[in-house]
């Protein structure tokens, strides 16, 4: 025979029983809301194709502010002016400097010496001096040759006058009965011939001096090529004393000391201290931004000092543009060679600009669609960005602030249009 369980019965008053039915009634209600709450964040999230941790990602809020675009980085001091000194001939070198030590504008560095230029120059000099001769040789013979030429035409004026007083004595004497007329033709002929003499003698006279006055000025100029040729090669001779062009320090010598060296050989530089300027590397992605003038800071040893971008290079090596910032006003003291400085250029600085911080989401995807993280789910929507600067990016349209953007990791995502966010 079984027992039943009546003795174990317990008969419970309706207040109690009506107060677990109401906090099961409560209970099921709360559920059923955050059910309904909850249910598009699970559906969206079973909607998606698959899902990523978090932990691979970045995320970024779209904010709205201030946006300045800057190029800054570290920089070296470097001299405006460094001239290199090339050897002017081929020769054997003497060195009067050692690397390191300041020099003046003027100041000897080294000394070439070149036989062959200078038996050059000496054979020249004598050349020139036995033209100097062959030119005043000329100058005399022609002046000797005009005044014979001057001595010819007053001959020949003096006959031509004598042959018009015996015409008109003849003229008059044949008038007068006392002389034939043949003795009149006869002196009118040798007028005549007189008169030829004078205008031949004459016209020799302005052609002969003309042809006298091009062989001096022919001679004249061969002297002055001759000497233009020895003034070329003193200055050449001068040249083999090598000097400092500025105010400054050596910096490398290229040659060793009694060294023979090839014409254009480079022997040593001279760093001018006097001007400096700090040069900075910059990526290529910014550089082609860069101008002539720019405004820029320079800083170090806790002090701070204004400049402009000098120069830009055209060449692009490792991927980066070499630029230089020269010091507005006076150079600050006590820089030296390859100092290191920190240099920030301004590029652009607006106000009220949207923007997310920079991250690899910019270059993916050609920087025109981004996902958007919205309730766990992360979303591929198309947008537009603008500039860019080294930590932050431009957001045109697409985005507004306050919206969470994937900046780096989205490759994880396969370019699914949308992905669940896993924590």
């Amino acid at each position: 025979m079984i027992r039943d369980t009546s003795a174990q019965d317990r008969v419970l008053d309706k207040p109690t029983l009506m107060r677990r039915r109401g906090l099961l009634i409560v209970t099921g209600v709360a559920l059923a809301a955050a059910l309904v709450f909850i249910a598009p964040s699970v559906l969206r999230a079973f909607s998606a194709p698959s899902s990523v941790s978090a932990s691979r990602l970045s995320l970024a809020k779209v904010e709205t502010g201030p946006f300045v675009r800057d190029i800054a980085g570290e920089g070296k001091v470097v001299a405006a002016n460094s001239p290199t000194l090339y050897a002017p001939s081929a020769g054997s070198l003497t060195l009067l400097v050692k690397a390191g030590e300041v020099v003046k504008k003027g100041q000897l560095l080294a000394r070439l010496e070149s036989p062959e230029l200078a038996a050059r120059l000496a054979q020249e000099r004598s050349n020139v001096e036995g033209l100097r001769a062959e030119a005043q040789r000329a100058e005399v013979e022609s002046r000797q040759q005009a005044s014979q030429l001057r001595s010819d035409v007053e001959n020949a004026a003096i006959d031509l006058k004598t042959a018009q007083t015996d015409l008109d004595r003849q003229a008059q004497a044949f008038k007068a009965g006392a002389t034939a007329g043949m003795q009149v033709d006869h002196a009118r002929d040798t007028l005549e011939k007189a008169r030829i003499t004078l205008a031949h003698a004459q016209a020799l006279l302005v052609l002969k001096a003309d042809s006298l006055k091009l062989d001096v000025q022919a001679k004249r100029a061969a002297l002055e090529r001759q000497q233009l040729l020895v003034a070329d090669l003193q200055r050449q001779v001068d040249e083999l004393q090598m000097r400092s062009p500025a105010d400054g320090q050596v910096g490398q010598l290229f040659v060793d000391e009694r060294a023979t060296v090839a014409k254009d050989a480079k022997v040593a530089t001279v760093i001018d201290l006097s001007a400096l300027e700090v040069q900075m590397q910059v990526a290529e992605s910014f550089a082609r931004e860069l101008g002539i003038g720019m405004a820029g800071d320079i800083s170090g040893n806790g002090r701070n000092w204004k400049g402009r971008v000098s120069t830009v290079s055209p060449e692009v090596v490792n991927g980066e543009v070499a630029a230089r910032l020269r010091f507005d006003g006076e150079q600050p003291e006590a820089l030296r060679q390859n100092q290191r400085l920190t240099v920030r250029v301004l590029l652009d600085q607006r106000s009220n600009v949207t923007w997310v911080h920079r991250g690899s989401f910019a270059d993916e995807m050609g920087g025109t669609q981004v996902y958007v993280v919205r309730d766990g789910l992360a979303e591929k929507v198309p947008v537009k960005l603008g500039a860019r600067s080294l930590d932050k990016v431009e957001v045109l349209s697409g985005l507004k602030a306050g919206d969470v953007v994937v900046v780096s990791g989205a490759e994880a995502f396969n370019n699914a249009p949308r992905v669940a966010i896993s924590n």
